[in-house]
């Protein structure tokens, strides 16, 4: 190795232990400032609820719940057991009516849980956008200094971290366009439209096609995303692809175009009597009083393609997918990947129109644990059952929210704790199609995930 390798193996190291040393000291400094932020903030709604009578002292903290506070028996998560988990999750979910209505389920919820505060819900998008802009800025400012086997691992790591708090703020689009944000329904479509439209995501095309999933969860005819197939309707190669490379392909083919796919050709999504896009106004999914808001949604998407190239025209084309293109990939990955373990498990039944109604379908949803990502994504992820119950309720209340029902829902409230990544696999070989338990006349109209070719 030449002298000039070896400084540059040096300076490289130097930098690297720089840029550490900054990066921690910048978010110790944040999480401070935030910290005090927080404090600040909560006592304004602390002194302004007790002008109202109202008594924050027995809700969770501000921001950031309990690492502890995850699913499992009584609101907390046990420690993960392979045998425990595999011998629990796979029990199928009852299928008959539940013996409560939605009103009971709301009366064990505090009610503080359904109230919406603007200040709190912005501290969150601040909070998202300043991480962001920190990892943009070490990357941008530092990333090129290093010597090129040094940023070959630097930048996938940026697009990974970058992707996670991308995710995030995509979540946080998606309580506005189920109007969680604030009590504002234009304010949240503004923020909403700005959010989703950086991530090159038609908002109000996806909040009234999402706004249909919520309404129809669980039915095999008017579902609007991840509807599985019947066993006849299964493409003839399915069965060729239920084995490990197979599956690693379909699964690479799902995370990478499966969100894009969605959006312009409706793929895993509700069948049509003809071709429907999320970027067509005129197309099937939408009514004519929605049509001008997709031209809307559209303009947004537009506007900001135009924006990424011009930055390419600028910088080049490397540097935008590189600092942009990167992390929109984990956030299209990620997102397909919660709403598909939200929707498929073997013990999650699906109804035909004979007997599909609209709590049951609700219920057919499973709660899942990504660890410290769970807090990353805003706890859409292990609160779902929660948020399709009662998806106006702010994501900051759904854990407090969701211990409240579990005594209640029991049986019906479906929690897995399998990590992600080995949910992904077990699903993906186990939820090929779905098909009615034979020689069960009761089982009439319900459906489970099954994986058997004959």
């Amino acid at each position: 190795m030449s002298k000039r390798q070896v400084d540059l193996y040096i300076c490289g190291a130097h930098i690297c232990k720089r840029l550490t040393f900054c990066l921690y000291t910048d978010l110790f400094l944040f999480n401070v400032l935030c910290s005090r932020g927080r404090l600040l903030v909560e006592r304004i709604l602390r002194r302004g609820e007790r002008e109202r009578g109202f008594d924050r002292r027995r809700t969770t903290p501000f921001l950031f719940l309990s690492g502890c506070e995850t699913m499992g028996a009584g609101g907390r998560m046990s420690p993960y057991s392979p045998g425990k988990v595999e011998s629990h999750v796979l029990k199928r979910a009852p299928d008959s009516k539940p013996p409560f209505t939605l009103g009971q389920v709301k009366k064990a919820i505090p009610p503080h849980c359904f109230r919406r505060s603007l200040l709190r819900s912005f501290s969150y998008v601040v909070y998202d956008l300043i991480i962001a802009s920190l990892f943009y800025y070490v990357a941008t400012n530092y990333f090129h200094l290093l010597p090129h086997p040094l940023s070959y691992v630097a930048w996938p790591i940026y697009w990974a971290v970058q992707g996670c708090v991308l995710t995030g703020v995509w979540v946080l689009a998606h309580e506005c366009g189920h109007h969680a944000f604030s009590d504002y329904q234009l304010l949240d479509d503004i923020v909403g439209l700005i959010l989703h439209s950086c991530l090159l995501v038609p908002y109000f095309s996806w909040k009234h096609s999402h706004r249909r999933h919520h309404s129809n969860t669980g039915s095999l005819e008017r579902d609007e995303v991840f509807v599985p197939k019947q066993k006849s309707s299964i493409s003839w190669f399915s069965k060729y692809l239920n084995n490990p490379p197979g599956r690693f392909l379909t699964i690479a083919i799902t995370l990478t175009l499966g969100w894009p796919l969605y959006l312009a050709c409706n793929v895993s999504g509700r069948p049509y009597d003809r071709f429907a896009c999320h970027y067509d106004p005129y197309g099937p999914i939408f009514n004519d009083r929605e049509r001008a808001e997709i031209y809307i949604s559209d303009a947004g998407v537009l506007a900001v393609t135009y924006g990424l190239y011009r930055l390419a025209v600028a910088k080049g084309l490397a540097w935008v997918l590189c600092v942009y293109g990167g992390p929109l990939l984990v956030v299209n990955a990620f997102l397909v990947l919660i709403t598909y373990l939200q929707h498929t498990h073997v013990a999650l039944p699906h109804y035909d129109s004979s007997e599909w109604d609209w709590l049951r379908g609700a219920l057919a949803t499973v709660d899942r644990d990504y660890g410290i990502l769970n807090k990353a994504f805003h706890n859409i992820t292990d609160t779902h059952v929660a948020h399709h119950l009662f998806s106006t309720m702010p994501h900051y209340h759904a854990m407090e929210a969701t211990k409240t029902i579990k005594p209640i829902l029991g049986e019906y409230y479906q929690f897995d704790g399998t990590p992600f990544y080995k949910a992904l696999w077990r699903e993906g070989k186990e939820c090929i199609y779905v098909q009615q338990d034979e020689g069960k006349p009761k089982s009439k109209g319900v459906y489970w995930y099954s994986n058997k070719f004959d």
